[in-house]
């Protein structure tokens, strides 16, 4: 089995982890038992480019319990745990390519690995995976990284056409591979139909808005161990991961800044009781910045030369292109790395800025991601998507599709009941009610 991880001996603390984050995940576990044994997913090769975590080590139990053959590459190289790709490899026979810390031409390389396996079935976060095959399938081979587009290149033509008409659909975790994917469906290059995982209300509604918000505060305070109450907090974005970031910050005490673009979210922001202004003022009084506004260069060179001596700044959305690090490089004197996940940058203009986590997923870069509870009822929307593509790909247009109404209902009820909790049913009354028109007052 071809894998390439930090270290194997690792995979006992990475099994140990799992079942801890397992215990928060009833969906799952019930889903993986009924996988178990009607086998949907049997002889299914499926290509996951996920963030490598103990709750994705959950998930791909429940899709190897339904038969499907897995290979798995890190979707941002500062997430993984490599204690469980340890397990996942050892434990789990999975081919894992993921490591902590890896540079950019490793973390495509991997890709590429992933591509290997030649998947009938895609799992992305973030559509580099997505991304990669259609770019193969294109001949756009100056959008590859060198690696992949070796790889790709040696391939005969009759072997690329098998690996893209092999795929049968594909699921999407998060808000900007969604972005990416409509483009592409928009544009008419989308080769395959896509789920949008990120839009099933039992995972935006929860994973984005709780999720992300408790995970990105811990992960600021990981990294820094700074005090949140009194401290002025900007959030760029204010869709749900904004709205769960300013919730939670705003409980620990801090003064919220909301920048935005959009008209409606800033108004909502504003009703919600959070002061709403243009980035550009909020740069001069704000000594905290989290980006989680899914855009490009959300704060700019112009930006960094305006913030305090001492500004922190932390994204939170999925890449770090949310941050203009090339600009903060241009404008900066020297750099050194203060304390883990924290680096120093000294200003033309005599003031300094601290960067987290190299401008990625501070949530996942210095801390562990959103809590199992939450990530339950993401991936038990990943494993019944896949499930239906497998049953309905058939009737599929090349488009991206969102979860099915009944998976996500079904996973509430699945969740409220794995809580204790109970709620009403209709009337039979009730139902005529709601289904006719002919009654008023």
């Amino acid at each position: 089995m071809d894998y390439d991880i930090k270290d194997i001996s690792l995979a006992k603390k990475g099994r140990l982890r799992m079942e801890w984050a397992e215990m928060a995940m009833p969906v799952s576990k019930l889903i993986r038992s009924r996988f178990e044994k009607e086998k949907p997913l049997k002889g299914v090769r499926l290509s996951a480019c996920l963030h490598v975590t103990t709750e994705t080590a959950v998930l791909m139990r429940t899709l190897l319990a339904g038969g499907a053959k897995l290979a798995l590459c890190a979707s941002n190289p500062l997430s993984t745990q490599d204690d469980v790709a340890a397990y996942l490899v050892k434990e789990l026979n999975i081919p894992v390519f993921a490591m902590k810390g890896e540079d950019s031409k490793t973390y495509y390389t991997h890709i590429q690995k992933a591509l290997t396996h030649f998947p009938n079935l895609t799992m992305d976060d973030g559509a580099d995976l997505v991304s990669s095959l259609h770019f193969i399938a294109l001949k756009k081979w100056k959008e590859l990284s060198p690696s992949v587009r070796r790889w790709a290149e040696g391939l005969s033509p009759s072997k690329r056409e098998e690996m893209i008409k092999g795929v049968i659909g594909g699921t999407e975790e998060t808000t900007t591979g969604v972005i990416r994917l409509r483009s592409m469906e928009t544009t008419g290059v989308l080769h395959f139909p896509i789920i949008a995982v990120n839009d099933a209300e039992t995972k935006h509604f929860f994973d984005n808005r709780y999720g992300t918000g408790q995970s990105t505060m811990d992960g600021i305070i990981r990294a820094t161990n700074r005090l949140i109450a009194g401290a002025t907090f900007v959030i760029s974005g204010y869709g749900w991961c904004g709205k769960g970031l300013a919730m939670r910050a705003k409980g620990m005490g801090a003064n919220v800044i909301v920048t935005e673009v959009n008209p409606l979210r800033a108004l909502e922001a504003v009703m919600d009781g959070y002061r709403v202004m243009p980035i550009a003022e909020a740069v001069e009084v704000g000594d905290i910045f989290c980006t989680v506004s899914g855009n490009v260069n959300v704060i700019r060179k112009e930006h960094f030369l305006k913030m305090k001596d001492g500004a922190i700044i932390a994204n939170s959305g999925h890449f770090n292109v949310e941050l203009d690090l090339d600009g903060l490089r241009e404008v900066t004197l020297s750099r050194r790395k203060i304390r883990d996940y924290v680096e120093e940058f000294q200003l033309k203009q005599g003031r300094r800025v601290y960067l987290l986590g190299e401008g990625r997923l501070i949530n996942l870069a210095s801390a562990e991601g959103h809590p199992s509870s939450v990530m339950d009822m993401s991936f038990a929307n990943q494993a019944l998507a896949t499930e239906y593509l497998v049953k309905h790909h058939r009737t599929l247009e090349k488009k991206v599709y969102p979860v099915p109404l009944e998976i996500d209902q079904e996973i509430a009820r699945i969740k409220l009941l794995s809580m204790g909790v109970q709620i009403d049913q209709l009337t039979k009354e009730q139902i005529h009610y709601l289904s006719s028109w002919e009654q008023g007052t």
